[in-house]
């Protein structure tokens, strides 16, 4: 009789890990996958394709109704899990069913960070974070909308780019002195700015955000030094935290997100986690890849076969109107010999950071084509001094 397992979560993570236990544990488990928003699992990547009118909603959905039943799932979705009882071992929804589990995946994801500013509750400030705040953002991307966009990482720019596309006069406000400080170097992200920019997005750097001015509604962002934005929408994109909160709330270990071990398994060995809620080795992830890289290595795991998760080497892909931008690894140059190469005429740059004899990261804006031959280099520590005279023109090519 097959074991009932329960994921709370129905985002990619839960996806792939349901797609990993049909490849190698399919008829082991019941599985009953409980997630809070009121639709199949989609592609939060793409949201800012939808939000530019790239795309339709429905293009985002990650596997048809069709291919869940087939794979023996139950969805309960629109119904969000309230509590976790652990001494019963059962999920309790807001609805009050119960649902018993001998086995419980956390795939919670993250909340969008709210920046806690003066009037930050009024309406216009919202987030971008899932289909619910596309879908605002869209009805209210009016012409002569005016909006700002607080945060230049990934989602920041994604919302940026999204709401030009969509014909909204857009201007995006960063804290730090360069946008994706974390993933790209000065010179990367000088380029970066460019390509923002040329796509009609504002760019402003170093810009501190101390309070949303209106009152029945939002009608500008303030700025440290007193300068008013003027703004019909503020769009808060400063990042994410793990979402913990039903973890926390049932006694299981939790730092910044939910502590695994390298099963994937909480405090609680019958509870597991993985995405962007679950914390391994001090490092909680807020990308795709480690996602997936988990799912793969906990379907074994449940599966009854030999897997750990190791960690994951950090990388970004990133193409803004037309122009990749990708990073791995460790960027900061600290201890490292660097090797660059810049074709200002084509609009390429590369650099490469070594340290001990191996290449320890990457930042590649223009031409991306090797990223995932360098991000290859970095994982396996490959001893790069073979290689190093031609290194930064890419695989080599009787390694094609």
């Amino acid at each position: 009789m097959s074991e009932p397992l329960v994921i709370i979560g129905n985002g990619m993570a839960a996806t792939k890990l349901c797609e990993e236990l049909g490849a190698c544990g399919l008829g082991r488990y019941s599985v009953a996958v409980v997630g809070a928003e009121p639709g199949l699992a989609y592609n939060r990547v793409l949201l800012s394709d939808v939000l530019a009118g790239k795309l339709p909603a429905t293009d985002l959905e990650m596997k048809p109704a069709s291919w869940w039943a087939k794979q023996g799932v139950t969805l309960l979705y629109g119904t969000p899990a309230a509590s976790i009882d652990r001494e019963s071992r059962a999920v309790v929804l807001a609805d009050g069913r119960r649902l018993p589990f001998s086995r419980l995946v956390l795939a919670t994801g993250s909340h969008p960070i709210r920046l806690p500013l003066p009037g930050a509750d009024l309406p216009g400030v919202t987030t971008f974070r899932d289909l619910a705040d596309v879908s605002a953002l869209l009805a209210a991307a009016k012409p002569g909308v005016r909006a700002v966009v607080i945060g230049g990482g990934l989602l920041g720019l994604e919302a940026a780019i999204g709401l030009a596309g969509a014909g909204v006069a857009t201007t995006l406000v960063h804290l730090m002195d360069r946008l994706m400080e974390r993933q790209l170097d000065a010179t990367a992200a000088d380029m970066l700015r460019q390509a923002v920019e040329a796509r009609g997005v504002t760019v402003r750097l170093q810009a501190h955000s101390a309070a949303i001015e209106g009152e029945s509604r939002v009608t500008g962002l303030r700025l440290a030094d007193g300068e008013v934005l003027p703004a019909d929408l503020v769009v808060m994109a400063c990042g994410v935290r793990p979402n913990a909160d039903l973890a926390r709330a049932t006694g299981l270990t939790c730092n910044r997100g939910v502590v695994v071990d390298d099963h994937l398994a909480t405090s609680d060995p019958a509870i597991f986690a993985l995405g962007e809620c679950a914390e391994h080795r001090g490092m909680a992830y807020g990308l795709v890849a480690p996602a997936y890289e988990q799912a793969r290595v906990l379907a074994r795991h449940l599966a009854g076969k030999p897997a750990a998760y190791p960690g994951s080497v950090v990388s970004t892909n990133l193409k803004v109107s037309g122009v990749p931008v990708f990073s791995a690894g460790d960027i900061s140059g600290e201890g490292a010999e660097d090797i660059v190469l810049r074709d200002r005429a084509h609009g390429i740059y590369r650099r490469l950071f070594i340290r001990d004899g191996v290449l320890a990261g990457a930042v590649l804006f223009g031409d991306t084509a090797d990223g995932l031959y360098f991000l290859d280099l970095i994982t396996n520590r490959t001893p790069i001094a073979p290689l190093r005279a031609a290194l930064a023109f890419g695989r080599p090519a009787l390694a094609a």
